[in-house]
């Protein structure tokens, strides 16, 4: 997760990518306090200590720095999300998705109610970002639906965006809440429900799965080894 960069004094040389992190952390905070709309770019460069010519040198405008801001806390989630997916189980898989998207939106309340809840989601490119980040857990989602059950790809990724949809609100009304219920609850309930939505569906049978399940079996109880019926010659 991010975190806060202080604003070194006015005229103090940075690296580029600090200075950068810098920029966006001083526009994180003016957004939030003061709303997108209302938020300057006077009193971003303020907040940074630089002047706006060289807030203009990184970014030419508010829209670019509030898309690189969605750029930077959707790379944390999809990284929270590959880590998931490294995990070999998958109810430890499910487990640990939904704990990471609670961990993002618990850590990062102020930047993700920015981000996810604000009225330039229509605007195209910040909707491009938010569908590219939605699609990424969707499909993640859908490589533990397609190993569970016999779904092809498409069918894998509209459950997979249904079941985000539900972890996003789920998470997010836990935000709201977090008086009342804890966060290990609120994923232990989520993560079981999203466990027995995909449990509703058909299991997966592959012909590995049952080449197996012979091997196994002791010899008696395989089926190509139950004894045949005789058929009777008839009679010439």
């Amino acid at each position: 997760m991010s975190d806060a960069i202080p604003a070194p004094g006015r005229g103090q040389r940075l690296p580029r990518s600090e200075r950068r992190a810098q920029l966006l952390e001083a526009a994180l905070g003016a957004f939030v306090e003061n709303g997108y709309h209302s938020a300057a770019m006077d009193d971003i460069a303020a907040r940074a200590g630089v002047s706006k010519p060289v807030l203009y040198q990184h970014f030419p405008g508010k829209l670019e720095l509030y898309l690189a801001l969605i750029d930077r806390h959707t790379s944390e989630l999809e990284e929270l999300v590959r880590d998931a997916l490294a995990l070999s189980d998958n109810k430890a898989r499910i487990n640990t998705m939904v704990n990471a998207y609670f961990d993002f939106v618990g850590q990062e309340g102020a930047a993700f109610r920015l981000i996810f809840e604000s009225d330039l989601a229509n605007e195209p490119e910040v909707r491009k970002r938010l569908d590219q980040i939605d699609l990424t857990c969707a499909q993640a989602m859908a490589d533990i639906i397609r190993s569970e059950t016999s779904m092809d790809q498409e069918e894998a990724v509209l459950v997979g965006v249904q079941l985000v949809g539900l972890a996003q609100t789920s998470a997010r009304y836990w935000l709201t809440h977090e008086a009342t219920i804890s966060k290990g609850t609120a994923v232990r309930i989520t993560g079981a429900l999203i466990r027995r939505g995909i449990g509703a569906f058909p299991a997966v049978d592959r012909p590995s799965d049952r080449a197996s399940d012979r091997a196994s079996a002791p010899k008696g109880d395989r089926p190509d080894s139950a004894p045949r019926e005789s058929v009777a010659t008839p009679a010439g």
